[in-house]
């Protein structure tokens, strides 16, 4: 590799030979700028800053006081595997745990070519194994500048800012995509709930053909001895995600079939420490074979002659109807928590089947457009991640 490299005419460098992190110092409340970015404004793998705070807001703390400027690069130096690298488009003040880096020399390295070396694998692998603590691992800068690559010349660092601008283009159109499609299926489905009369609300237990049950929870294994059960991870979106959600344990065969889950099963979460993923709910799909639920989840078997399972569980996640039933939860210890009494007696709009049915075939179309924009995004990805290990072909940091 190191061959090819000198016969494309790339160079090894260290990082801290060809970029510099700036220290312009200023005070928040004198500097005339109106925005701060924090540490959870920055996310994974994500050179756009989307989110940030407003000066004058509240009290930043002494640490927010170095200035970034438009093209700069934000690196967050806490937690280096959260992979948090972003470019600035406008002016603000950061805290000196993140550390604004630009080139030292723009005819030896692009600014716009910095921010995706700092993306690679190699960049990401060798901050991790220089970070220093336990608990909230950080890196020095003096650290991260013995970071070493091979720096193409600047005709290829342009074909490859090129191509990976590219990519990410398409990963920013792709996810503007998402956003609307998931704001169509809530505004469609919020809209279609207040159009069905106060009339139509009834309360759940009279909508379902056994009471409400909370499943069991016996002492769980890493060696998959038993039968299969569910952590509460495997409420998400709505759905029951099993993979990567699943735990074993020892139970008769009665216990687990008492608590088997079937298709079309609707498990809410009926105590978390956040009070909006407190009674959230997910529908069963596929079922592992054997697998029962957890005494966190409460079990619902809606009548579908009454209201159809997945019209349920569209409504109970949506803002009205979750906030509705949030209000009877009661926090113990920092965990808010609903009970089966809380839940039967928390109401539904249950309109003709008819329209449930035309309901649900709507909302169907929109999420299997989402998922299809989530599987082009998977792939472009994919793609940009091959892109990437084109920069640093000949990084000799031994990680």
């Amino acid at each position: 590799m190191l061959d090819k490299v000198k016969k494309q005419g790339w160079r090894q460098v260290k990082f801290g030979d060809v970029v510099r992190q700036v220290k312009e110092r200023v005070e928040p409340e004198t500097s005339g700028l109106e925005r701060y970015v924090a540490g959870d404004h920055m996310d994974t793998d994500d050179l756009r800053i989307r989110r940030w705070g407003e000066i004058g807001s509240g009290y930043l703390g002494p640490a927010f006081h170095m200035r970034f400027r438009p093209g700069q690069v934000l690196y967050g130096s806490r937690r280096t595997y959260l992979r948090k690298v972003a470019v600035a488009d406008f002016d603000g003040i950061c805290a000196n745990t993140t550390f604004v880096i630009e080139p030292k020399n723009t005819e030896v390295l692009l600014p716009e070519f910095l921010p995706f070396l700092m993306q690679t694998d190699a960049f990401n692998e060798f901050s991790v194994k220089n970070s220093k603590g336990s608990v909230n691992p950080y890196i020095n800068f003096s650290d991260l500048a013995r970071f070493e690559f091979a720096l193409p010349l600047l005709e290829e660092q342009r074909r490859l800012v090129l191509m990976l601008s590219a990519l990410e283009e398409n990963l920013v159109a792709l996810d503007s995509a998402l956003a609307s499609a998931t704001a169509l299926q809530s505004s469609r489905l919020e809209d279609a709930l207040d159009s069905v009369p106060d009339d139509c609300l009834h309360p759940v237990e009279k909508l379902v053909v056994t009471p409400p049950r909370n499943g069991l929870s016996p002492k769980v294994n890493a060696d998959e001895r038993g039968y299969p059960t569910l952590s509460i991870s495997a409420v998400r979106d709505g759905c029951i995600v099993t993979e990567g959600n699943i735990k074993y344990a020892e139970v008769t065969d009665d216990q687990a079939a008492a608590f088997a889950l079937n298709k079309d099963d609707v498990l809410v979460v009926r105590g978390n420490g956040n009070k909006l993923l407190t009674g959230k709910c997910g529908l069963v799909d596929t079922v592992p074979q054997g697998c029962f639920y957890p005494d966190l989840l409460i079990r619902l078997q809606f009548d579908s002659k009454i209201i159809r399972p997945q019209f349920a569980a569209l409504q109970w996640n949506t803002p009205s109807t979750h906030k509705r039933l949030i209000s009877r939860a009661k926090s113990t210890n920092g965990i808010w928590k609903i009970n089966g009494g809380d839940i039967r007696q928390h109401t539904l709009k249950v309109p003709p089947i008819e329209e449930q049915d035309s309901l649900l075939e709507e909302i169907g179309a929109i999420r299997n457009a989402r998922t299809d924009i989530e599987r082009r995004k998977v792939k472009a990805q994919a793609l940009k991640a091959l892109a990437l290990k084109e920069i640093v072909g000949g990084s000799s940091n031994g990680v």
